[in-house]
């Protein structure tokens, strides 16, 4: 053992790093893996992990003009749809161009009329009619009204305060921000949040971050990842035992389970939320990502109005879009909002000084999101492109949904359900003994080495899910250590 700890660097050993000055004194880093913060080192984030790095060499490798049984690496681990060709819509980078060199203004013809009109609006809402501008941290007041009237008309006239609506760096931000907020406590009383399985690494990256308890309820892989009532209450009775369970985190459309719950389901989730005293959280960031037939989005906030003052003035609730899926696919510009209801007042200007330290949100990705919640309407010069542009898009990614779904489904040892909705499919794949074994003897879970081999042989980035399996093992691995120090 010591010959082999010899042969390891000093800060793979995780002791003191000494670096000689110029003068000659050595003297240990400050930072080093045992002295950084331990809930970072606990993060994982899939879509961002080995495979991906592995297929940035390549990408390397094919440029510097090494053979590879293939010319181009194909990114398909995360929803980047404009890096997979997906072409933005012309209104909007027409608008955000007039915005970003407004001079281009005071040209006659080569911005139609509306796009110009659009552009003085949001300028003459920034500081110093500036796109360059600081905004107010909760976002730019005009694009918030504009946001509480896309919700208005989306939840069917349901009431919508532009004070409850707060501009985030695409969802992910107004996301982490609300799990700040929720997470306190020690022991027995850390905060628990619920997350479905399979999930979107956001959640497990954010919560191991924020030294949070992960509540794991599974999604019904045999009813198109369906949400089950009975496993959530198993999940949270369970939680009970080792922490406070107090949030609830839906993804809905599904991600990166392409399911759309239907609005039994949405309704018995709000009811399971307002009996268990839970917090909800919905991310919607695909809600016009709806494909199959007799699906239909529902937002949980229409939902919790309809069910009347029992709920609707209860049930704590924030829901989150973004500008980075959908139709647009404008993931650079990092543009989103969250609405919260029934957010204690004290809380709410807790929450308000807390995004006030990031100052505010990318200005661009505000104006982008103006652009989203109130596109060109008919009568307009650019109404019909706008929708000619929307419904192709959107008619594409259905027919790819769809093809998805059977291609895969005629290979023997995959099957796929019905992909309904958002950008993702998420395959059952049988492996192998015979790969397994050799996984395993590489250190590796099996879906990772299939997704590696794929990688290495076809060029085709996948994510594997057995983020599944290592959650699992981290469960087991925490109450056993409960357990042990509990009857020791």
């Amino acid at each position: 053992t010591n010959l082999a700890l010899s042969s390891l660097t000093a800060s793979r050993r995780g002791l003191p790093q000494k670096k000689m000055s110029e003068n000659g004194i050595s003297r240990p880093k400050v930072l080093t893996l045992d002295t950084m913060n331990p809930t970072v080192k606990m993060v994982e984030y899939a879509v961002r992990g080995p495979i991906v790095q592995r297929a940035v060499e390549l990408e390397k490798e094919l440029s510097e003009g090494i053979e590879k049984p293939f010319t181009e690496v194909i990114k398909a681990n995360i929803g980047d749809a404009q890096a997979m060709g997906q072409q933005p819509i012309t209104f909007f980078r027409q608008v955000l161009a007039l915005c970003s060199y407004p001079e281009l203004l005071n040209l006659d013809n080569t911005f139609p009329e509306d796009a110009k009109n659009r552009a003085r609006l949001i300028l003459q809402s920034c500081g110093g009619s500036s796109l360059g501008a600081y905004s107010p941290s909760q976002g730019i007041d005009y694009v918030r009204q504009d946001v509480a009237n896309y919700i208005e008309r989306r939840d069917g006239g349901v009431p919508c305060d532009p004070d409850n609506i707060y501009l985030t760096t695409g969802a992910s931000d107004g996301i982490t921000t609300i799990l700040k907020l929720l997470v306190c406590g020690q022991g027995i009383d850390r905060t628990g949040v619920m997350i479905s399985i399979p999930q979107y690494p956001l959640y497990s990256a954010a919560l191991a971050e924020l030294g949070a308890v992960q509540i794991n309820y599974f999604l019904n892989e045999d009813n198109c990842w369906s949400m089950d009532i009975q496993e959530l209450q198993r999940a949270v009775n369970e939680a009970r035992q080792h922490c406070h369970p107090r949030a609830l985190c839906i993804i809905n459309p599904g991600n990166p389970t392409g399911q759309v719950q239907s609005r039994d389901c949405i309704e018995d989730v709000i009811r399971f939320a307002a009996k268990e005293r839970l917090f909800l959280m919905a991310d919607e960031v695909y809600q016009d990502n709806v494909y199959a037939e007799g699906c239909k989005f529902h937002s949980f906030k229409k939902v919790l109005f309809e069910m009347g003052p029992e709920y609707s003035e209860t049930v704590e609730l924030a829901s989150f879009h973004s500008t980075s899926k959908c139709y647009m696919g404008e993931c650079g510009f990092r543009g989103g909002y969250m609405e919260v209801i029934n957010m204690d007042d004290d809380v709410k200007s807790q929450l308000t000084k807390l995004v006030s330290v990031r100052l505010c949100s990318p200005v661009p990705g505000q104006a982008l999101m103006d652009l989203v919640v109130n596109p060109p309407q008919p009568g307009e010069p650019s109404y019909n492109c706008f929708i000619k542009e929307r419904t192709a898009t959107l008619s594409a990614l259905a027919e790819k949904a769809k093809l998805t779904e059977k291609i895969l489904n005629t290979v023997p040892g995959i099957r796929c359900n019905p992909v309904q909705g958002a950008m993702y499919s998420f395959p059952c794949i049988t492996i192998p003994d015979k790969a397994i074994k050799e996984a395993l003897e590489k250190g590796q879970q099996p879906d990772m080495f299939y997704c590696m081999t794929m990688l290495e042989e076809t060029g085709i980035c996948l994510v594997p899910g057995s983020d599944k399996l290592t959650i699992l093992l981290n469960k087991v691995k925490e109450f056993h250590q409960r357990f042990t120090k509990q009857y020791s």
